[in-house]
Formats: C-alpha cells, sequence, structure tokens
C-alpha cells in the first residue's frame, strides 16, 4: 500500500505543473492556478504517508522521478514539446533510477 499512496503523490506532482502551465495557455488563469495549488498540497500529503514506510530519499526519488517523467510525457502530448532522441534517453535513465530504487527496496 505505501507505493500505491506514492503513485497517487506523483500522480498529484504531476498536476501542479501542468496546472501553471494550462494557466500560461488558457484564459482560466486563476480556476488552473488553484487546482495547481491543491495538487500541490495533496501531492505532499499523499508523500508524507508514503514515508512511513518507504525511505526518505527512496520516496523522494520516486516522487520526483514520476512527476518529472509524466509531466515530461504530457508536455509531448498536450503541448506539442520536442521528443527528439536526447531528451527521450535522459527521461529513460529517470526510469531506470525509479525502477532501480523499487527493486531496490523490494
Amino acid at each position: 500500500m505505501p507505493w500505491i499512496t506514492l503513485l497517487i503523490a506523483a500522480l498529484f506532482e504531476m498536476g501542479w505543473p501542468l496546472g501553471i502551465r494550462l494557466s500560461q495557455v488558457t484564459n482560466f488563469r486563476i480556476p488552473w492556478i488553484l487546482a495547481a495549488i491543491v495538487s500541490m498540497a495533496l501531492s505532499v500529503f499523499f508523500l508524507w504517508i508514503a514515508q512511513k514506510n518507504i525511505p526518505i530519499g527512496t520516496a523522494y526519488a520516486v516522487w520526483t522521478g514520476l512527476g518529472a517523467v509524466g509531466v515530461f510525457v504530457a508536455g509531448i502530448i498536450l503541448f506539442d514539446e520536442p521528443a527528439d532522441l536526447l531528451r527521450v534517453a535522459s527521461v529513460s535513465l529517470i526510469v531506470i533510477g525509479i525502477v532501480g530504487l523499487k527493486l531496490a527496496h523490494g
């Protein structure tokens, strides 16, 4: 269950930069900023819960790593950001690190 909680935290971690970006590219600035703030709070709350059973270094690295990978993919899909080989290879290294941390934790 702690890993599910950490996954939920990472999903909310993806939400706040997406909310900020959407506030910049739409006419709905305030709602997206508010969504970003709520997402930040929920992200930290679920991280706090997950850290009760997952070491802090592992939890933080997975939380930020999944958030970064998720926002990277969302940027490509939603905002037509580049998906060149070097960017994708670099994000793949983050994914490898996350998998390694999960395997090391058990």
